[in-house]
């Protein structure tokens, strides 16, 4: 069946489904969609009633809601933006990425999955028609709130990935801290302590988590067991900035069959965990501060290129790790002093690896940031990954104040899961109202369409505030981009609200709506 996808109008207008009134023969606006969506086409449809430049859509095919509606011919596109999800999971992180290419050629990566179930609802809910077998799982380093999300989608043997990533330090079942990821040491010449134990491939995950017999409580093994015991899963890897987990070009560091040279125009550069060798030539990482620290420190910080625009996936870095990659990347010995001309060049010099329009805020939020950090990605756009309900206080108070002080132009966007929702108490106040109407007609007259609209009702109630509302979307065809997220609205007319980008040759931004 023949499809498109849902464009971006050129005047910057909302677009919209049309259905067609029998009584009047006009057609009347019947939802919001969003650029980038699937339209799956209606073959020889008679337009004499409406007449020309529209195309017919088959709506929610094989449901009890299936309809034809319309759209206009100039609002669709037969290619799609890369798009990047920044699912609701609640406290913590989760993010999937989703490349512009159509039917097989796709990729797609989860890059962290929170804590809780609502990833593998989203996975389910948005792929379930194509399969379950995924490029990447990215587990950017072993915080529960990162990695436990991972541990159910692992469990079920429908859903498969090529390659599970992280970032060395996988946590074994023993007590203590640093002792998890197998303890570190001070090098004799350089004076500083290294983690030298990291798991580098699957013969290490297999070594240190086949068997369950003493995980106990520990659940991070709970995790990569799960993992290892499901056979859609081909490989595990570190990724880190080594020659031998990453591809290396033109001085800078991608993400295996990521590169620009793997022929696609977009690519995802690899700034993080940095590593260094030990005297035998193997990698090893850098104790940067206590274990907490350090654990998130290491990171596996990713920057996505398309086009023009950049988006820089933040882990939960931290004061500490900040200043080692920025000394790091512009090759300096010690940090100078904020607001200094030294300090100021180096900003400058920092910009060439970090700098981004889009950037997912480090560590949900958290006010343990610099200054020279966040100048030197200087984006226009901030997107925030927390949750209700933790003693974090994530997002804090004087971080957002210090986003808005450093982002790009005079309006940077500050975009949170947690903040972009709040309830769905009149929506499940109606949806329960209708789920007892017809349970009541299913018991005097039972038809497998009740029953299918019964099933339909109790699923909806069954998602989580999160899943509904607080996910948010950024789509990019490297010319120009949005931000969107969902309207808490009952209006299928105002279901989205977003801002668009665009960026011209010479790198300025202009924020459209």
């Amino acid at each position: 069946m023949a499809h498109k996808f849902v464009g971006l109008s050129e005047d910057h207008k909302k677009i919209y489904l049309y259905e067609l009134t029998p009584k009047t023969g006009k057609l009347k606006k019947e939802r919001q969609v969003l650029w980038g969506d699937w339209l799956s086409i209606k073959d020889n449809y008679d337009f004499s009633d409406i007449g020309p430049g529209w195309l017919a859509i088959n709506w929610s095919p094989n449901t009890p809601k299936a309809k034809t509606l319309f759209i206009k011919e100039a609002d669709t596109t037969d290619t799609r933006p890369l798009e990047i999800v920044f699912v609701d999971v609640g406290q913590g992180d989760g993010a999937v990425l989703i490349t512009p290419e159509r039917n097989e050629e796709e990729r797609i990566m989860v890059i962290d999955a929170g804590e809780g179930e609502n990833m593998k609802t989203f996975l389910e809910g948005r792929f379930a028609h194509r399969g379950f077998q995924f490029e990447a799982a990215i587990i950017t380093h072993p915080d529960m709130d990162h990695y436990y999300g991972f541990k159910s989608i692992f469990e079920n043997n429908t859903i498969g990935f090529n390659t599970i990533y992280q970032n060395g330090l996988v946590e074994r079942p023993v007590k203590g801290t640093f002792d998890k990821v197998g303890g570190y040491k001070k090098d004799a010449k350089t004076k500083k302590k290294y983690i030298e134990n990291l798991a580098i491939n699957k013969t290490d995950i297999e070594a240190h988590f086949s068997d369950n017999s003493n995980f106990g409580r520990y659940v991070f093994p709970k995790v990569m067991h799960a993992a290892l015991n499901n056979p859609k899963i081909k490989d595990f890897k570190m990724l880190s900035t080594d020659s031998s987990q990453s591809t290396h070009e033109n001085d800078r560091i991608y993400m295996p069959d990521f590169a620009p040279s793997d022929g696609k125009n977009y690519s995802i550069e690899v700034l993080g965990p940095v590593t260094d060798k030990d005297e035998n030539d193997n990698v090893r990482l850098e104790k940067i501060s206590d274990y907490g620290k350090t654990k998130n420190g290491h990171s596996i910080i990713l920057r996505l290129h398309y086009g023009k625009f950049k988006v820089l996936f933040g882990g939960d870095l931290n004061k500490p790790a900040e200043k080692f990659l920025l000394k790091y990347y512009t090759k300096r010995k010690s940090f100078p002093r904020y607001g200094t001309e030294a300090s100021k060049t180096m900003i400058e010099e920092a910009k060439h690896w970090f700098n981004a329009e889009v950037m997912k805020v480090c560590h949900h939020g958290a006010a343990d940031v610099t200054n020279e950090f966040m100048s030197a990605v200087n984006p226009a756009c901030f997107v925030i990954s927390s949750g209700d309900q933790e003693g974090h206080v994530h997002p804090r108070p004087d971080l957002l104040g210090r986003l808005g002080k450093y982002g790009r132009g005079d309006s940077p966007v500050l975009l949170s899961t947690e903040l972009q929702r709040s309830t769905r108490e009149h929506e499940d106040k109606n949806v329960i109202s209708t789920l007892k109407k017809n349970i009541a007609k299913m018991v005097k007259n039972p038809s497998d369409k009740l029953n299918a609209l019964i099933e339909e009702g109790i699923n909806h109630l069954a998602k989580t505030n999160v899943d509904v509302y607080g996910a948010i979307y950024l789509k990019t065809d490297g010319d120009r981009l949005i931000t969107a997220f969902k309207i808490e609205e009952k209006s299928k007319l105002k279901k989205w609200f977003y801002f668009e980008y665009k960026i011209d040759n010479s790198g300025e931004l202009t924020l459209i709506s």
